[in-house]
This record gives structure tokens, sequence and C-alpha cells, in this order.
């Protein structure tokens, strides 16, 4: 069996040595059978024996186990081994598996699960006509049909030394029957097998929200091979295969420019409000979005290091994580099961030997207290409210990295906004012109058009859109010339027409003080000026700006409706344009010109101000940022590998009112959890009581536990229907 290792590797690229091991490995493991906590729980204790493991991680929803270890103390077969020890089965992740699971084995259970009930409700039913033998028969039956998983179960846990819920249940199960109370036996097996199959069915209903995920990356890429066009699988390119990527498509993979020219949106890369000019030789990145021109690219690295199968890897991982209230759950499991196992032993020995009770009864009550002592729906009560809650919102196109960070944006009281890309749309568009020299706006529109008509420069394009948005006429100029870093030049009707910047109007001695007066007027207001000019004379300023996106307003208002303090812009953008978007947003507070440090800076002083902070933003400069705050949201749709690393959350499609939906998500989910919680500390109270009091039946304590179980799932699936 070959070992995939993979040396420990810290985020800035320096190899750092184990201060344990040898040779520091890692290794993931699929995992068959691991459907419950009680099954990750297993393998926490199996793997206690082992030397040389030094960590791991179980990933319910991907049945995925990644494991550090020593490679000189320990190896994958051994791994393997400890793993069947608990009753599971392993195999390497990236290799098949020596036998294959077997597809009929969910339909198995569903029957035998089936075939319980009937024989338990026609058990039922004979035993109110009074038919006792007939009865005893089928609740015999329904034993032997429902019993099977869980004895398996049970006799793993034993081999490990554990006392998990398996083993209460086949001892309570065992105890009726020596008690001759068949139809409490036959319901504690039959109403645990529910329980089982429901939790079972929770996880798989998360995992299938996850898997849809991976519709999202594209699935094929048009590959050149010479003076030919193929459509391949994108897992078969290889860096050297040349891609063809059509005009207004994602870029799916690195690379350079070997054909073509194109304006490539790769804000969230650079942070740059306005598109970059990409020619051949340039180096292009996978999820940025490509231009009205076709390119050709070499590729430089594999489909796995794409943005998005790194999203999708976030996201596979975030159960490894548990959630803080999580862990103080299960801390509370490991001291309450022993202690009602020990009253449940005190109850069965004391009364009978001390006071010479009868044995039938205080044995009986021993029972249902051992029924009561399974903490199956205090544990499952914040784990399967967390993944519901993942799930429902994987769905949604928001990524939640695991159970603390969705826990932690309960907490948020202060969100702070990156602007360009995230705030605005991170794309050029006309926002006003200004004629001078008593021309009409329309036609200082229609001769930029005319100029930039074929150009495919972002804010060229910006232009002629407007104008045909407008309606205005405007035919191609001849003899245009680009004239790059400044603009361009053509002939109209013989009379030469300049469209560009200060710098051109500066050379060619056009700059009059209308034209600076109306410049400076379009930069205060957070414009870029574009002048227009037409036989020497200035006709008029173009005003073109990054616009805000069009719900950005109503998420700063819902954000306030949410109980949201306050909401600041943090921008790398000057003051004049920071402004006039703050304003336009109505946020709290913008602070402009900050570079990547003056983010975190900002982070921390807001936290000092208001508390837990969340920030949004896109782009390799909101990257410290987003790591620095207590919630980082990073824009996924075409957000950079490094801001998303950094993120806490990813917001798939790019769309901003999820954000509120995430905060309102997350506070539902804690909502959710005490309530889980409250409803199975309550009844494990009334239950231990009652067991004690000779009040409680087993058939009682049995559907009591069985049924907060369900109430306590169906309750967290609700998280998935939250919009």
């Amino acid at each position: 069996m070959v070992v995939r290792a993979q040396w420990w590797i810290v985020s800035n690229l320096a190899t750092t040595a184990c201060s344990v091991c040898e040779v520091h490995a890692e290794s993931t493991f699929a995992i068959e059978g691991m459907d419950c906590r009680e099954e990750v729980a297993l393998i926490e204790r199996r793997f206690k024996h082992l030397a040389g493991l030094e960590a791991f991680n179980a990933d319910l929803m991907g049945h995925r186990l990644h494991v550090k270890y020593d490679a000189a103390k320990l190896t994958t077969s051994a791994i393997t081994a400890a793993v069947a020890d608990a009753g599971m089965r392993a195999w390497l992740e990236h290799e098949e598996p020596l036998v294959r699971p077997d597809p009929q084995e969910a339909r198995r259970r569903l029957v035998l699960l089936i075939g319980s009930a009937v024989a338990f409700a026609a058990g039922f039913g004979l035993s109110l006509l009074g038919w006792n033998t007939g009865s005893t028969a089928l609740y015999a039956s329904s034993l032997v049909l429902g019993a099977p998983v869980t004895l398996r179960k049970a006799r793993h846990a034993l081999k490990v030394g554990a006392l998990d819920i398996n083993v209460l249940m086949v001892v309570a199960a065992l105890g009726a029957i020596a008690l001759g109370e068949w139809s409490e036996a036959a319901a504690v097996v039959f109403l645990f097998a529910v329980a089982q199959a429901l939790e079972t069915r929770t996880l798989e209903r998360a995992r299938f929200a996850i898997r849809a995920l991976m519709d999202l990356a594209p699935s094929q890429v048009v590959v050149r091979d010479g003076n030919t066009e193929r459509v391949s699988s994108i897992d078969a390119v290889v860096p050297g295969d040349v891609i063809v990527v059509r005009p207004g498509e994602k870029i799916p993979l690195d690379g350079a420019v070997v054909a073509g020219v194109s304006a490539v949106n790769q804000a969230p890369i650079t942070g740059e409000s306005l598109p970059i000019d990409k020619d051949i030789g340039d180096e292009v990145f996978a999820g940025t979005i490509n231009g009205r021109g076709a390119l050709e690219v070499r590729v430089t690295r594999r489909q796995r290091d794409s943005t998005l199968s790194r999203i999708i890897h976030l996201v596979e991982r975030a159960q490894m994580q548990c959630a803080p209230s999580q862990t103080l759950v299960e801390r509370f499991a490991r001291v309450y099961t022993p202690a009602v196992l020990a009253l449940s032993a005190a109850v069965a020995l004391v009364p009978p030997l001390a006071l010479d009770a009868g044995w039938r009864d205080w044995v009986y009550r021993a029972l249902v207290l051992l029924v009561v002592s399974c903490p199956c729906a205090l544990v499952i009560s914040t784990p399967v409210s967390v993944i519901a809650a993942l799930a429902g919102a994987a769905r949604r196109g928001v990524l939640i990295k695991g159970g603390v960070h969705l826990e932690r944006a309960a907490g948020v009281r202060c969100v702070a906004f990156d602007k360009t890309g995230t705030l605005t749309r991170g794309v050029p568009d006309v926002v006003a012109i200004e004629p001078l020299g008593g021309v009409t706006a329309n036609e200082v529109l229609a001769m930029a058009a005319a100029v930039e008509h074929r150009s495919e420069h972002p804010i060229a394009r910006a232009i002629v859109q407007h104008a045909e948005a407008l309606g205005v006429p405007h035919r191609a100029a001849s003899a245009v010339r680009a004239l790059p870093g400044r603009g361009a030049e053509g002939l109209i009707d013989e009379v030469r027409t300049l469209v560009g910047n200060r710098h051109l109007f500066a050379e060619r001695g056009l700059l009059t003080a209308d034209v600076e007066m109306t410049m400076r007027r379009t930069a205060d207001a957070g414009a870029t000026p574009v002048i227009v000019a037409r036989g020497g004379v200035p006709l008029g300023v173009i005003a073109v700006a990054d616009r805000i996106r069009s719900v950005s307003r109503d998420v700063v208002d819902l954000l306030r409706l949410q109980n949201i303090e306050h909401v600041a812009m943090l921008t790398g953008d000057s003051a004049a344009t920071a402004a006039a978007v703050a304003a336009e947003l109505g946020v709290d507070q913008v602070r402009p010109e900050l570079m990547p440090e003056d983010k975190v800076a900002a982070i921390d002083d807001l936290r000092k101000r208001f508390g837990s902070v969340a920030m949004v933003g896109d782009g390799v400069n909101d990257a410290p940022a987003l790591a620095a705050a207590d919630v980082g949201i990073a824009m996924g749709a075409a957000g950079s590998d490094v801001a998303l690393e950094a993120a806490d959350v990813a917001l798939m499609s790019d769309d901003l009112t999820k954000i509120p939906y995430a905060l309102r998500l997350s506070r539902l989910t804690l909502r959710n959890i005490k309530t889980n919680l409250a409803m199975s500390l309550a009844l494990k109270g009334v239950f231990v009581i009652a067991a004690v009091a000779g009040v409680a039946t087993l058939w009682m304590a049995v559907l009591a536990d069985t049924g907060a179980s369900v109430i306590v799932i169906a309750n967290a699936l609700r998280l998935m229907r939250t919009d």
C-alpha cells in the first residue's frame, strides 16, 4: 500500500519540524461505517493506544479521517487496522478499497427496520387481544430483525473497552427479556434503530448538500492541440496545455496568455476597481473573469489548486472543527453517563441488599435508569444543529468553515466592508456627462463612442455600452489609434477627435480652466474623468466610476435591523472616492487610503470599541484583515485564494444579502442548540427522578429517550430551511 504523506507546511511556506515526530506525515482515509459521534468516540478510544499518532480529525459529512502521525513509528496499515477494531473500514482516500462498499447495505437495513416495525406492531396488536404467546413470538421477531446493527456496534465498542449507547441498549434489552418484558425489550431495540436511522439520514442530507457544490466547478474546458480544438475534462488538463477561454467566461486555471487580447476582471486578486488589459505573455489567474476578447492560455497549475476546489475542500473539512458548545456537551456527557450508570447499579443492589426489597422491582428500575443514562439526544443536540445549519447555508451559496465560526458569528456587533469588488461591482460605468462649449451631453457621448467603438478597454466598453443603452447613434471613427496609458484618437468626418485622460490633454496643450474645474469636480465625486475633444477644442468630460452594487444599501439597512451596532468601510481608495460611496450607502464610518496593515489596525480598533467584528472582503489586500477579524467573510465567486484561506465564511454567489442571512442563521443555530439542550436535560432529569421513584416504565423511558432524539433532530433540520 502506497502512503500519501505530506510535509506539514505553514502559511508562509516554511517547513517546520515537529518537536515529537521523526518523520512528520499526514494521510487522509476514507471511512465506511462512521455515521455518528459514537463511532468517532470509538476511533478516538482505539487510537489512544497507537504509538506515533500526533492528532486526527474526523469528517462525518465526508466519511473521512485526516491523521497526523510519525511515519517512523506508525504505518497506514496500523491505522486502518485500528479503525477496523472500532468496527469500521478505512482505506487511503486516493486509493481504491480492497473490498468495495456494498451498495445494497442501506437497502437491507431499511428492510430489516421495516420488518422490525411490522413485527412490533403486530405483536402489540395481539397483546391487546390477549394472545400472549403469539405476541411474544412477534416481539422476539422484532428483536431479531432490529438488533443486528446494534449488536455489531456493541461488540466493537466492548472490544475497545467502551460502554457506549449500543452496549447500554443491548444490556437493557437483555435485562427486559430476563424479566419477561418482551414488549419492552422489543421497544428498546426497535425505537433505538429508528433513532439511528434518523440520525444517519440527517447526515446524508447534509452530505448531499455539500456534494452538490461540486456541480459549481467547470467540468470541461476547450484544449487547443496545434490547429485543432477538443473538449477535455478539466481534471485531465496538465501544466503546459493550452486552453481556450471565450469572452465572458471564468478563467478556470492559472496560466499565461499565448494568444488574444482581452480585459480581465482581476479585482479579487489586486483590489483594483478596473479590469486589466491582458496581452501575450501576461499572467491570468483562476477565478478571474475574462472580458470581451477570446484568450488562449497556457496552463501553469492543475485544477485541484483552483479557487473553487479550495473552497470545496475547506467546506468538506468544516465538520472537523467542533463548535465550543459541542465540546462542552461532550465533556458533560463523559461525567453524566458514568454517574447515571453508578446510580443504576446502586438502585439495583442497595434496596434489595440493605432493605430486603424485591429484586425484580429494583432491577427493573435500574434498567429504566440504564436507558435514561443514554446521552444520545444530549450529545447530538449540538452537532446535528451545526450540520443542518452548515448544509442549509451551503445550499444557499454560503460556505462556513466549521461550527466554531458559525457560533462566533452569532456574537458579531460590528461589520467592516472592503469597497472595491465588495460594496461596489468592480466594473466601470458612465455615471455623468459634463458638456462644454455649447454641445449636448449626447453629442459628447456619441463622439466618444465613435472613437472607442472597437476598443476592448473596460472604460471604452463602458462608454460604448452607455451610448447603446441610451440609444445614442454613433458610427465607428476612422484611422483610430490607441494611445497606451493616455486614451485614443480617430477621425470623425475627417476631423481629429481625442478621448483620453489628463496626461493626454496636457501633452496636447488642451487643458483649459473649464476642463480643469470639471475634472476636479468629477474626481471629488469619486469618479474617473474622461475628456473628449474635437478639432483641438475640448467638448466635455465623461465621468466613469465603479458603481455601487444595487443591494449594498439594502444590506447595510438589513444589518442594522439585526442589531449590528456599527457598519464601517475600509478601503485603499482615495478619500474623495471613499466619501462618495460612503455617503450613498449610509455607513457609520469610512476609513480611506488604507494599506493591508492599516486595515488590520482598523479591525483591532473597531473590536475595542464595539466588540466582535466581522470583515467582508475579496482580494489579497483584504486577507490580513479577514484573518484578524473575529469572523472573516470572503466574496467567493471571484475571490482570491489567499482571501478564501484567511476567511471563515465564503459567499459563492458574491451576493451581499447572504451576509445578513449568515448572521441570522448563526443566531438561530445558537438558539436551536440551547433549545435542544434544554429539552434533553429536562427530559433526562424528569425520567431519572421517575425511574428511581418507580413511576417510569422501561417502555416509557425508551420512548422518551428516542422521542427526545427525534425531536432534537427534527428541530435541527428546520435550520436547513432557514432563508
